[in-house]
């Protein structure tokens, strides 16, 4: 029997399942790339490279894996999910000219959860009711059939991210200063929500200074969750926040909405030097911040873009921390606007 959910409950353990494989999928290549490029053309760092570029195309497959690891399937309906997310995904096509299967990047990450979630869907439609052949059966229904699904609207959604990963990197070039503070702000409350700022970043396809603008928002709402910590929670709270956990804040979010506040001054502040110094990122990197260092390494390796170390520690780290810390004593010590005791206690 499978476990019944309503459609919020169904959502949530999508995204759940999508945030966790894209992290898992990504990290590897996205802290290595920047630290291996450092060797050159030495022969076992391009081999480590093309190691965890291998590891990273298998993404979808990985979010399919943990998307039905959520609804508690068992491993044959999880192998089935896990395979028909990666065909849905395009992150492997037929290229006609070369008669070979090629691979590149992720594949489109909202059509990975489409594919998924019409695969689960199909799954616990079926049930048991395909009995001793389920094993012959079910991978060709269920894990071909949904992969063909999602190949065939694959174009359609594709063309609606990228349209809309246009629309915002054009604004960004139309208005750096407005546009990186919104994108900001934007990622800076993702990050402590349900939602997955990796997934978004990836899905839409921001680069460039609106990569960068999002990685800043993660990356300030860190400083400020570890600045009002350090007093407050354990140590090991405050470490595993400046290590990436921001998401265990996500209880506080939601009863004392007022966290926010210093986050987003933060990231508005700290997006200002993002638009005035083309402080740029991937898509990859949008999501990340200062997880893994991912978010100042990527803008110090942009090629024509990227900007130099000096630059890249105070526009990361010395300006974000000074505005977390003056948020922390105006709204916190002058305002009294909240308790930070009482607001960011680890709620868990």
């Amino acid at each position: 029997m499978y476990e019944k959910v309503n459609a919020k409950e169904f959502f949530n353990k999508v995204l759940s399942g999508t945030a966790t494989g894209i992290i898992v999928g990504l990290i590897p290549n996205a802290v290595l790339a920047a630290i291996l490029n450092l060797f050159g053309d030495n022969p076992t760092a391009i081999f480590i490279t093309q190691a965890v570029v291998i590891f990273q195309v298998a993404t979808p497959l990985l979010i399919g894996a943990l998307i039905a690891l959520q609804f508690k399937f068992n491993p044959l309906d999880m192998a089935i999910v896990a395979g028909a997310s990666y065909v849905g995904s395009g992150v492997t096509t037929f290229n006609a000219t070369a008669e070979a299967y090629l691979s590149k990047g992720t594949g489109d990450l909202i059509n990975t959860m489409i594919t998924a979630s019409i695969a689960i869907l199909l799954t616990m439609f079926v049930g048991e009711k395909l009995g001793s052949v389920k094993i012959v059966l079910a991978p060709i229904l269920i894990g071909a059939g949904s992969g063909i699904i999602g190949l065939l609207i694959l174009p359609y959604v594709s063309g609606i991210t990228a349209a809309i990963g246009s629309m915002i990197n054009s604004f960004t070039n139309l208005q750096p200063i407005l546009m990186s503070a919104l994108i900001a702000s934007f990622f800076a409350v993702l990050i402590i929500s349900p939602i997955s700022t990796v997934a978004i970043g990836m899905a839409i396809q921001l680069n460039g200074v609106s990569a960068g603008a999002a990685a800043m928002g993660v990356a300030a709402t860190t400083i400020v969750l570890v600045v009002h910590s350090w007093k407050t929670n354990k140590s090991g709270i405050t470490i595993a926040i400046a290590c990436g956990a921001m998401k265990m804040m996500m209880p506080n979010l939601f009863r004392y909405p007022i966290i926010i506040l210093p986050a987003v001054v933060t990231a508005i502040i700290s997006s200002i030097p993002v638009a005035l110094f083309q402080v740029s990122g991937t898509p990859k990197s949008a999501g990340f911040g200062l997880v893994g260092l991912v978010g100042p390494l990527t803008s110090i390796d942009m090629g024509d873009k990227s900007i130099s170390l000096i630059l890249a520690l105070i526009v990361w780290f010395v300006i974000p921390i000074a505005t977390a810390l003056l948020t922390r004593f105006v709204f916190g010590k002058m305002l009294h606007l909240y308790d930070e005791k009482e607001v960011f206690q680890y709620l868990a």
